[in-house]
């Protein structure tokens, strides 16, 4: 017959609210890697630029970071 049948887990509707983000963080780090300045603001173009940089650098922080703001903007959109 089978084994127990496993729960699925709900996902947590306030999952945004848990997040822990440093606000400006993304943003200072575009800045330190030249892709804007000022009051610019992110582009798709340099979000994918630091997903690569974070991808060949192993820096897990700012490939989640990037991903959240991708998310954010998926988000905004809908």
């Amino acid at each position: 017959m089978g084994g127990p049948k496993k729960k699925k887990k709900l996902k947590d509707k306030k999952w945004i609210q848990k997040a822990d983000i440093k606000k400006g963080a993304l943003r200072n780090t575009a800045k330190r890697m030249g892709l804007i300045s000022g009051d610019e603001k992110l582009s798709a173009k340099d979000l994918q630029i630091m997903a690569n940089t974070a991808k060949k650098r192993g820096n897990k922080l700012l490939a989640k970071r990037v991903n959240l703001a991708k998310t954010f903007k998926k988000i905004r959109k809908a």
